[in-house]
């Protein structure tokens, strides 16, 4: 039978390797989300459109991103007036990263071997 320090012991080995897991698991997350942030912020002053999951569409210039990938639009328009008549008066907005679908990017901007190039790096570093 184990003392209770040795039990504890072990507790505490247990859970100092869960806490390392997790802390793993969020940093691959925090690297893939500062991938998808390092190339927004190089789109920033292009037209793009934002597909959310309440199924609007929102035309407009990105004007910022953040490091939760909340986008700031200007000059916007909605690609369903009849729909969303409300939404004809707004010029600028802010959308929250987590109700984003896509994010429609202008093909001739996007450097897709770059792009690829990073993805494999970091896919290459979560291995590791």
């Amino acid at each position: 039978m184990l003392s209770n320090c040795t039990q504890l012991r072990h507790s505490n080995a247990h859970q100092g390797l869960i806490r390392h897991q997790r802390q793993t698991k969020y940093h691959k997350k925090a690297a893939v989300k500062m991938l998808f942030y390092s190339f927004f912020k190089s789109l920033v002053g292009k037209d793009v459109v934002v597909e959310l999951k309440n199924d609007l569409s929102i035309c407009g210039t990105l004007h910022s991103v953040d490091q939760y990938l909340n986008i700031k639009l200007t000059d916007i328009s909605v690609t369903d007036p009849e729909k969303y008549p409300h939404m004809l008066s707004v010029k600028n907005c802010f959308i929250r990263g987590s109700v984003v679908r896509y994010v429609q990017l202008p093909a001739d901007e996007v450097d897709t071997q770059l792009l690829q190039d990073a993805a494999r790096k970091e896919a290459m570093q979560q291995k590791q």
